[in-house]
């Protein structure tokens, strides 16, 4: 691991209920463990500055069937309020001396360190307050945002994240090339989750 410009804290947003999935995504088995395991590995193996896991919904379950090594964990008891609950509490938590948080989706398994470290150093090098992935023409996973929008973030409510205010900041935008289409691989339904494990074992 090299040692970054900016030191960037990692948040694993891993709260959800995942009522589309119908059962606890965040560990349903991949390979050899689960679903969220995988996240918190990569994100352990880049040059992220700290991981913060945020869980919510069975909570106790997850923590108890996860390797959590070298993470600090925040539960957010208000998780039914939606994402935003999620990411407040995250950067709620985040060291005061981190200059950005990055925004990791814990169902995105095939996000490993080159894109992590990819991202962290566009960001460092680019003199933007936001940096997004994108795979070729569209917007993916995760997102790095300054500590000076923090405050802004906080101002969030419901189910949102902090897309909405992509359009506000647009010029304050870093688009950041990258040519793994994982930024774009999510698991939403039984049926994604098929796909994904039967088709890209490889990429773990």
């Amino acid at each position: 691991m090299t040692v970054s410009a900016k030191k960037i804290s990692g948040i694993i947003l891993a709260a959800g209920t995942a009522s589309r999935m119908g059962k606890i995504k965040q560990l349903l088995p991949l390979k050899d463990k689960p679903l969220l395991e995988h996240v918190i590995h990569h994100a352990r193996q880049s040059n992220l500055y700290e991981i913060i896991v945020v869980l919510g919904y069975c909570a106790g379950e997850i923590e108890n069937k996860t390797d959590m090594s070298g993470t600090r964990i925040i539960r957010n008891e208000a998780y039914l309020n939606g994402q935003s609950t999620s990411l407040i509490k995250g950067i709620e938590n985040v060291s005061p001396s981190c200059d950005a948080a990055m925004f990791l989706l814990a169902d995105q398994p095939f996000v490993n360190r080159e894109i992590i470290n990819h991202m962290i150093s566009a960001f460092e090098r680019s003199k933007k307050i936001i940096a997004v992935p994108y795979h070729k023409t569209k917007r993916g996973n995760p997102v790095i945002i300054d500590r000076t929008l923090f405050p802004e973030l906080k101002k969030l409510s419901g189910d949102t994240g902090p897309r909405i205010y992509f359009q506000k900041f647009k010029t304050c935008i870093l688009k950041v090339p990258v040519e793994n289409r994982a930024v774009l691989l999510d698991i939403d339904t039984e049926e994604d989750y098929e796909k994904l494990k039967s088709g890209n074992r490889s990429i773990l």
